[in-house]
């Protein structure tokens, strides 16, 4: 896990890791749609700054996405919404706010939608394949312990997945945590910053984890050994790889029915993620269940039940798409 890559010199200042990976991620998909965008007889510079706009709005809305989804953490500290710095994004809520923007762009410059937003998803995944190479690095987006496969991969002390597993999970029905921290480990930084007051054993789930810094040597040693993370699905590499394969159908289907189906590639594109994304919720480790009135999957997550809307809506799309094609041969 690498969270901070590297510190500029003289001007001290530090390069996330999961920004990079974003930066790098947007700009390889801008040079994407572009070309795309070039080959459908459409003007690319409004593709870069349809782009520019779905960043911008996309990273609002998954961090409100985030915020309205982890609450609890949170509240009393206002200011801690805006350290974006700190992680905590979720992606769909960052495709819904930046499809509400992309729509009103394209309504105001009285744009082809259908066709632009065939161009946009096909960059749109190959954004993410990046931006889930900055989770991984990040420690965000974890997924579930696993005993049984060679790849599984172990987080330091003080990740997100170690909290994780050495508190127990309510918001997931889980009343234990996955391996048992001495209390030791557990408790309170006092006002100079420096001083580590611990908790009792019956306090320690609600007391903080103690930082990697005031650990003893002993303790050290231990968070190596007897107290080291559980192998977890790498689950961020999962959904960069699937990101990347759904890139590439995306791409293939567009060149072949792009133009015959205009907004067909947006609707396959919505089905085949509401699947995946599904699928790979359920290893995942990281969100809670939910039970909301408009879930379709009682104790599924946010994200698998949106997956099952954008599913349907896929191919709500989808359709219309094809029908539309149809009654307009040639064009």
């Amino acid at each position: 896990m690498y969270p901070e890559l590297f510190e500029l010199p003289l001007i001290h200042v530090t390069i996330k890791s999961y920004g990079l990976m974003m930066v790098i991620g947007f700009l390889l998909a801008v040079v994407l749609m572009r070309h795309a965008s070039r080959r459908a007889g459409q003007n690319p510079d409004h593709i870069t700054n349809l782009a520019l706009y779905s960043l911008i709005s996309g990273v609002i809305g998954a961090r409100i996405f985030y915020v309205v989804h982890h609450y609890d953490q949170f509240a009393g500290d206002f200011l801690s919404v805006f350290a974006l710095w700190q992680g905590g994004l979720e992606f769909l809520g960052g495709v819904l706010m930046a499809i509400v923007v992309v729509f009103v762009y394209m309504w105001a410059h009285k744009l082809p939608m259908r066709r632009h937003f065939d161009i946009l998803v096909i960059g749109l995944m190959l954004g993410l394949a990046f931006g889930r190479v900055g989770c991984l690095l990040n420690g965000c987006c974890f997924g579930r312990p696993t005993e049984h496969t060679a790849w599984g991969v172990r987080f330091p002390y003080g990740s997100p997945p170690y909290l994780m597993q050495v508190k127990p999970d309510p918001a997931r029905n889980r009343t234990r945590p996955y391996f048992e921290l001495p209390a030791e480990y557990f408790g309170y930084l006092g006002e100079d910053g420096k001083t580590w007051y611990s908790v009792d054993e019956g306090s320690k789930y609600r007391a903080y984890l103690k930082p990697g810094n005031l650990l003893t040597d002993a303790q050290k040693e231990q968070v190596k050994t007897q107290y080291r993370a559980i192998p977890i699905h790498p689950t961020q590499v999962y959904a960069s790889l699937n990101a990347l394969f759904l890139c590439g159908v995306l791409y293939v289907f567009w060149r072949r029915f792009g133009e015959k189906y205009p907004g067909c590639t947006l609707g396959l594109m919505f089905i085949l993620y509401g699947v995946t994304r599904f699928v790979l919720e359920a290893i995942r480790d990281d969100n809670p269940f939910e039970t909301a009135w408009w879930t379709i999957y009682k104790g599924g997550t946010v994200s698998q039940n949106l997956g099952i809307y954008l599913f349907i809506v896929g191919l709500v799309i989808f359709a219309i798409s094809v029908k539309a094609g149809r009654a307009r041969p040639g064009r």
